[in-house]
Parts: structure tokens; sequence; C-alpha cells
């Protein structure tokens, strides 16, 4: 008979893997030099996502997309090509949670980030089909229906 884990504790509100080390140097290090205008030249700016925002101004539903890097579970893909799917905010005390999927619900990711004045957000994503791989991320609330976010190696952005 296997013992269960029972000291795990989880800090996302999701219930998954957690995101190691949000906070760590890399992160710090890559947030000193990320920047994200969040002008209407940005990648980000034009609207490319059809989700209502419910009444909470963050929480909720929301559209993602991420590029730079390819995925080599998705024949054909390339680091220029944009990876689509849902995603859903939560926010649980002083962090914020960002769950998203692409590759139609069948890869997942965990964005843990802090705020860092008004509109910006650092931390890191951790992909929780390939738990290896996790990277700084910032964002910038734009408003309510607009996210971008950045990585070392590309965009990790959200829209509704």
């Amino acid at each position: 008979m296997q013992q269960a884990i029972t000291h795990l504790v989880i800090r996302n509100p999701f219930g998954t893997m957690d995101v190691p080390a949000p906070d760590d140097s890399e992160v710090m290090d890559y947030a000193a030099t990320a920047t994200l205008p969040g002008d209407a030249a940005d990648g980000n700016a034009a609207a490319w996502a059809a989700i209502a925002a419910p009444s909470d101004p963050l929480e909720g539903i929301w559209a993602s997309r991420w590029n730079g890097g390819a995925d080599p579970t998705i024949a054909g893909d390339t680091p220029d090509k944009w990876k689509e799917g849902r995603a859903e905010m939560r926010i649980a005390g002083s962090r914020i949670y960002l769950r998203f999927d692409w590759d139609n619900g069948r890869r997942h990711g965990l964005i843990d980030a802090a705020r860092d004045g008004a509109d910006r957000l650092v931390g890191k994503y951790i992909n929780l089909t390939t738990p290896a791989i996790t990277r700084p991320w910032v964002g910038r609330v734009v408003d309510t229906m607009r996210i971008d976010g950045c990585f070392p190696d590309g965009r990790l952005d959200f829209r509704r």
C-alpha cells in the first residue's frame, strides 16, 4: 500500500503543482530589464480575444497566447507562431495566479506573480505538462481587457 503525502502545501488556488521560487534572483534579474510599454504599438494592443469581462476587474476567464519557443509536441510549430488557449486568473492574498492552456487544452502552464507597482506583475511560469520548464515572466496590466507579458524568449499575453 502506498502512503499519501500529507504534508504537501499548495500555494496556488488551482490545486496544481506550484511554480518553484517565483521571486528568485533569475526572476528579479529579468524583471530589472524587461520593458512593456503598454501602448497602441504593442503586439498585444489589437483585440484578438472574444471573452466577456466578469464584474471583478481582473479575476476570471481570459484568452492566452504565447510565442518565442517551439512546442515539440505540436507538429510544425516554430518559435514565431502563436500558441493560443484559454486562461483563468485567480488572486490569493498578495499573489496573482494565471493558469492557462494551449494546443486545444492538451498543454498547461501556471504563472505565479506579485504586483510591482500599480500595473506591473513580476513572477515565474511553470509548464505544468513538462515541469522542468520554468521561466521568469513580467506582465503589465494595461486595463481589465489586456495584460501584456514577456519572458526571456518571447511573449505570453492575455486578453478578453
